[in-house]
């Protein structure tokens, strides 16, 4: 799958071309004194509560540890993932074009790891800085038990199991079945990690679970509803369509014996309703903002703008949860996708990183929660701080989509959402748009904007998809590249030298960029747990969330609000023909605005 596909990046080691050293960063605090040539490594496996496998014993989580050479205890950073032994090669589901021909299935592949490493940099710059670092197979992966379930409550709590250990609360043994405690543990836990890497701190951190006293969430997600879902509709993943709960628990199936976990595999196929989409109690075990009362941990939240895998409401909504209980927390929002800031912004975010640890998990004031609250990358190596998030200056606007008549678009399957915004000036029959008038000032919009359609429907789809466009020409983010030249962050041994390839930001001239859009089955206008038909013809009033964004527009740009039926490269795909009818005066995007200096 592809959220493992940054992962992977970070993890594999690459042969140096260009060895450099990066210049220092170290702030006050811990120092690299430890040798980590000598470090410790072992492997336990962890005694969870669970039996997700039924095979009358609980489930064991396999666990492998890298320490310093030191009789001092010592603190943890935890890396969690369903990932480490590969992953499975599955097809995703051929129900994209409902009504027509059935789409070509996309594989999940990825090569099993022949060997286990300490993949990526955490090993190389905390071990000498003395730390211990953790990683742990998620159940039904890799060594460990039980069956993965895609974000459910056994995977949470067979991770929660590890913590639990470290804190003296729960049992480990060793290969010959010895008994092994974690005596050289504070029990001070930190867990960090990389898309499902990062979506299993928020889980742990919801359960309350002593010990766990920070997380590092990059890329998350906070409820897998709105990963596979939309409010109500069926959606995908960007450029991944037909993949599925079900799709992932198969690809990241990778224990031993993976037969055993056929029958949960099933139950997950058939709970997760693809037909509906409805929200249910399936999706309300996978949905962590539920538990958000019981987070203990601080949070460094970490994620891309244009992250269109875990996309940006993820990170938005459980912002807004914690902000709501004043969980200590810090925002870092960049311009990049799917990845690590380790790849865009490599000092600063050791540093970042390095001190955040420091402080939680050592208790050194380093000086990290005095800082501003968010840092923010509002166009291509341009950062902005605020003290918070959304930026404080915003204020609430609504922008009215015009006050003309009803006007219809017919949908049109065919067309991507990049082709039907293209121009702001063109008549589309497929669409509607609105322009605003160019704006006399750079503005910037910060949070989560929501829209309101009035508006009517006649055939087949049951979508509304809104973009919010930004046209004018600019020079905008177009992806990451790897340049030859290393860092080496930290000591290294043989097969882990601790040197990563640097990378540098793609950017491209373009006339326009959809910010971020946003989905409803309109079946599902009273809530994403019910769906309730339409009426042929008849006018309803629809409200829905777009997904969570902080763009600049800059003077002279126009912002424009885009409405059509079918998002080809996010929902299913209903037979062509469908007539909307937008009533514009009767419809308004509320977002935040703040005019720029």
């Amino acid at each position: 799958m592809r959220l493992a596909a940054s992962i992977a990046v970070i993890a594999v080691l690459l042969t140096p071309s260009v060895a450099a050293a990066a210049p220092s960063t170290d702030p006050p605090g811990t120092q690299p004194v430890h040798d980590y040539a000598q470090a410790i490594r072992e492997q336990v496996w962890v005694q969870t509560g669970v039996d997700s496998d039924s095979d009358g014993k609980p489930d064991r989580v396999a666990v492998r540890i890298i320490r310093p050479a030191t009789t001092e205890r010592v603190p943890v950073i935890f890396q969690a993932s369903p990932y480490y032994a590969g992953l499975n090669d599955v097809p995703n589901h051929d129900d994209i074009d409902r009504g027509g021909a059935a789409s070509a299935a996309r594989a999940v592949t990825a090569d099993r790891a022949a060997e286990i490493y300490f993949g990526g940099y955490l090993d190389n710059y905390f071990v000498p800085r003395g730390y211990a670092v953790v990683f742990a197979d998620s159940l039904g992966t890799g060594g460990s038990d039980g069956c993965p379930t895609t974000g459910g409550r056994n995977e949470t709590l067979g991770m929660k199991a590890v913590v639990d250990w470290l804190n003296g609360r729960a049992k480990a043994f060793d290969a010959d079945g010895g008994q092994v405690r974690a005596g050289w543990s504070t029990g001070r836990t930190g867990m960090i990690g990389v898309s499902y890497n990062g979506t299993l701190p928020n889980a742990v951190a919801s359960t309350g679970v002593r010990g766990l006293e920070t997380i590092v969430p990059i890329a998350g997600i906070s409820s897998w509803y709105d990963y596979y879902r939309g409010n109500g509709g069926v959606v995908a993943p960007g450029g991944y369509q037909g993949e599925d709960a079900d799709v992932l628990a198969r690809a990241v199936l990778t224990r031993a014996n993976p037969e055993v976990c056929a029958g949960v595999m099933d139950d997950l196929e058939r709970e997760q309703d693809r037909e509906t989409g409805d929200y249910s109690a399936f999706w309300a075990e996978r949905d962590y903002t539920r538990d958000v009362d019981k987070v203990r941990a601080s949070v460094l939240l970490v994620h891309g703008l244009h992250d269109d895998n875990v996309r940006t409401l993820q990170a938005g909504q459980w912002w807004d949860a914690l902000a709501a209980r004043h969980v200590p927390r810090k925002i870092w929002l960049h311009q990049a996708g799917h990845t690590d800031p380790f790849n865009i912004r490599r000092d600063v975010w050791l540093s970042t990183l390095h001190r955040w640890f420091d402080y939680w998990l050592y208790r050194i004031d380093t000086g990290i929660m005095r800082e501003p609250m968010a840092d923010v990358e509002v166009a291509p190596n341009r950062w902005e701080t605020a003290r918070t998030w959304p930026i404080p200056d915003s204020r609430p606007v609504s922008l009215r989509l015009g006050d003309g008549p009803r006007q219809t678009f017919v949908d049109n399957p065919a067309r991507t959402a990049d082709d039907l915004a293209a121009d702001e000036t063109a008549a589309d029959p497929n669409r509607f748009s609105h322009v605003s008038a160019p704006l006399t000032r750079e503005t910037r919009v910060s949070g989560t904007p929501r829209i309101t359609v009035r508006a009517d429907l006649a055939g087949d789809s049951p979508y509304l998809t809104a973009l919010l466009v930004d046209y004018g020409p600019a020079e905008r983010f177009a992806g990451v590249r790897t340049l030859a030249v290393q860092d080496c962050v930290g000591p290294g041994i043989t097969g882990d030298p601790g040197c990563f390839n640097r990378r540098e930001y793609v950017t491209a001239s373009t006339p326009y960029e959809i910010v971020t859009r946003g989905w409803l089955d309109v079946r599902n206008r009273f809530s994403p747990a019910r769906t309730a038909p339409v009426q042929a013809g008849r006018a309803y009033t629809f409200r829905w969330e777009l997904q969570t964004t902080d763009h600049v527009f800059a003077a002279g740009h126009r912002i424009g609000v885009v409405i059509i039926s079918t998002d080809r490269d996010h929902t299913l795909r209903y037979p062509a023909g469908t007539t909307i009818g937008v009533h514009p005066a009767f419809s308004k995007l509320d977002l935040r605005l703040t005019p720029g200096r």
